[in-house]
């Protein structure tokens, strides 16, 4: 992120209702903001100097850009204005992450400093995008007009721009998504020497056919995922970076502190509070597992929590800032895109999975209080109620968003107006105050926190292009169908059974690429799977989105997880595993949605009562989980092997939501508590007869 620090900026006295005391909760009003929307992000430059006032400049200009076309639409058209946006951003790729490339330096010269080399890629990559607009080679129209019949000219150009855009996606997230990209390249490229019996065969795809389809239509480059980004994201990001500047995130961590500081699981409750509050403007999961871990370990710690297990919580709260309301992570923008719904829509469908999620963390913070035996520990004196009432304005915003939504405004008027009122409102707070030094940084930086988020985009525009091209994904969903049909052919078997395959190649997917590309190819190849079966589009396409998410919390890699571990010194390999704990139920509530009909309910479709009685059984599910996870069944004690076993089938029974499996799943649920009352009863009746003896 680009230092947002202002050193004209006057602090005003402190404020005793928002800063706490001096254990470290809180955070200065006059710090950068942390604006990481995504977790497609590899650390960035700390640009200072010339070369970080000429990226803050091109961003600032960028936003402004942005801002305009919420309202004043460039008359040329999307893709113009997405050529626009992208010569004003990849540029900024090359300056503001490192190449990652090891080569001897001048001892004067910094890390953070661009290369020679960085400011050549950044010109060339500035005048190969604003190529089309060239007007030696007849401008924008003539540009579109030689579609499907380039010119050579044309064809070196989007050649050099392919090299550039994988060259981003490699600065920016690292080999693995790059590597997918020239795999589909390759696909597409020598696909016509594949045997012709096989079903991903295709005719092949000559270089200009590739060029043609990746730098002049509407499903390459400049296709729905770099839309998305340059439309929405960009403007969530900013949105993130003022509420931040704002006193936002400062004001959501003090609410959790002080909101429980009262009980013995308050450590644990405050860091699952403030990970659900402080995603709503991050956006992020890693970003807000380390923002929250920073603040809330040392509580944690004093309580008594384990390293591994006050890391694996951390992480499952930070990975629900991608899963709540209202900011979700930026691949739920592409869902609404591609689905040709409002965001509200998809906000709606998030609204219960997002409730059985966080009920499962708490259900699993609870048992850890009385597993591990925490305690309680001193907490500041402020109370939530004299917070709420100085500092509650922060939540206008939020409200604002969803209230414009539902009167019918776009998503992007709604955010931007969101923008405003929180900036108008940093001038209830003397600290905070969005002067206009500010508003440059806090505008530069949300456009710096889209970054990787655009190197992403776009080059999912190599994968989309290619499936588009060569029929692919329709191959692939076949090819998931038909492995299912050769070893049953019940219809629900088949559905379960393409259901579990999607989950696995989803879930290992997620490993080598970021949310957003992950959940694009999960779409383009598994959507088509699960539509094909009968599955509804919007329980499909929030199927893939949870399980692109969930990489975050993903043993090996586990993103959300090794951030939280870097923060309390815990073992990272352990600390996925209890992430993964934490986070169970968002791997199966997702299945329940493409299984039955009335899994739909679980996403709010459908009647009241079927809503209601659904996410009734899910929470109960949800139990179950946490029986079996967490060795404890709620109010009765421990949980030995038999009903932790019995809780975990109970689960499973009661989320497949057909009335057979929910009898049988309650039956289980049951039994589970009963046995553990009964071991419960002997054990206390023995600890009696020795001590009595």
């Amino acid at each position: 992120m680009a230092d947002g620090r202002c050193p004209t900026d006057r602090a005003a006295p402190a404020d005793p209702v928002s800063t706490l005391d001096a254990r470290g909760l809180g955070a200065a009003a006059d710090d950068p903001p942390a604006v990481h929307y995504d977790d497609e992000e590899r650390p960035a430059r700390t640009l200072r100097g010339p070369a970080g006032l000429v990226v803050a400049g091109v961003a600032f200009a960028v936003a402004l850009l942005v801002l305009w076309q919420v309202f004043r639409p460039l008359a040329q058209g999307s893709q113009f204005y997405l050529i626009v946006f992208l010569s004003g951003t990849l540029p900024l790729t090359f300056l503001a992450y490192r190449s990652g490339l090891s080569r001897p330096r001048p001892r004067w010269s910094s890390p953070d400093r661009p290369t020679v080399a960085d400011w050549i890629l950044s010109a060339v990559t500035l005048l190969v995008c604003l190529y089309p607009l060239n007007p030696l080679t007849g401008g924008y129209d003539a540009f579109l007009d030689r579609q499907g019949l380039l010119d050579t000219p044309d064809v070196i150009a989007g050649a050099i721009l392919l090299a550039l855009v994988v060259e981003a996606c490699r600065r920016t997230t690292g080999l693995a998504l790059p590597i997918v990209c020239l795999a589909f390249l390759a696909y597409g490229y020598y696909g016509g020497l594949l045997p012709q019996t096989w079903a991903v065969a295709h005719s092949g795809l000559d270089f200009a056919q590739i060029a043609d389809a990746l730098f002049n239509s509407g499903s390459g480059f400049y296709g729905t995922p770099l839309d998305v980004a340059a439309t929405y994201i960009v403007l969530f990001t900013i949105y993130g970076a003022v509420l931040d500047l704002s006193g936002a995130s400062r004001f959501f961590v003090d609410l959790s502190v002080a909101a429980f500081r009262k009980s013995r699981g308050a450590a644990g409750r405050t860091a699952v509070a403030a990970g659900f509050l402080l995603g709503t403007v991050s956006g992020s999961g890693t970003a807000t597992a380390v923002s929250v871990g920073a603040v809330t370990w040392p509580m944690l710690r004093r309580a008594g929590y384990p390293r591994e297990q006050a890391g694996g919580m951390l992480a499952a709260a930070g990975v629900g800032a991608i899963l709540s309301p209202p900011t979700l992570g930026a691949a739920a923008f592409i869902v609404a895109e591609y689905l040709h719904v409002s965001y509200l829509t998809v906000l709606g469908w998030a609204m219960i999975p997002t409730v059985l999620y966080y009920a499962g963390i708490l259900l699993a913070v609870e048992i850890d209080v009385r597993r591990f035996g925490v305690r309680a520990v001193d907490a500041p004196a402020t109370s939530a109620l004299r917070l709420l009432g100085r500092f509650g304005y922060h939540f206008s915003s939020l409200v604002l968003i969803v209230v414009l939504l539902a009167l019918g405004q776009s998503a992007t008027r709604a955010v931007v107006y969101a923008t405003a009122l929180a900036a108008a409102l940093s001038f209830l707070d003397r600290r905070a105050w969005l002067t206009p030094r500010r508003v440059f940084t806090a505008l530069s930086a949300g456009v710096r926190g889209v970054l990787p988020v655009v190197a992403v985009c776009t080059a999912a525009g190599i994968i989309t292009a290619t499936t588009t091209k060569t029929g692919l994904g329709a191959q692939l969903a076949s090819l998931l169908v038909s492995g299912a049909r050769a070893l049953t052919d019940d219809p629900a078997a088949v559905l379960a059974l393409t259901v579990l395959l999607a989950a696995v190649a989803l879930a290992l997917l997620g490993l080598a690429v970021p949310v957003t590309a992950s959940f694009i190819i999960g779409w383009v190849i598994i959507g088509p799977a699960l539509l094909q079966l009968g599955v509804p589009a919007p329980a499909a396409a929030m199927f893939v989105f949870y399980y692109s998410v969930l990489s975050e919390v993903t043993p090996p890699t586990a993103l959300a997880a090794v951030g939280a571990s870097a923060i309390t010194g815990g073992r990272t390999v352990p600390t996925m595993w209890q992430a993964l704990k934490y986070a169970l139920p968002a791997f199966l509530v997702p299945a329940a949605f493409v299984l039955t009909g009335p899994g739909e309910y679980l996403l709010a479709r459908g009647p009241v009562a079927g809503v209601a009685g659904a996410t009734a059984v899910a929470l109960l599910a949800v139990a179950g989980l946490a029986v079996a996870t967490g060795a404890w069944v709620p109010g009765i004690g421990p949980a030995g092997l038999p009903s932790r076993v019995l809780g975990g089938l109970a689960a499973l029974l009661l989320l497949y939501l057909a009335p057979p499996t929910i009898v049988a799943g309650l039956a289980a649920l049951a039994l589970a508590a009963g046995i553990a009352f009964v071991q419960h009863r002997r054990s206390g009746r023995r600890t009696i007869r020795e001590a009595v003896s």
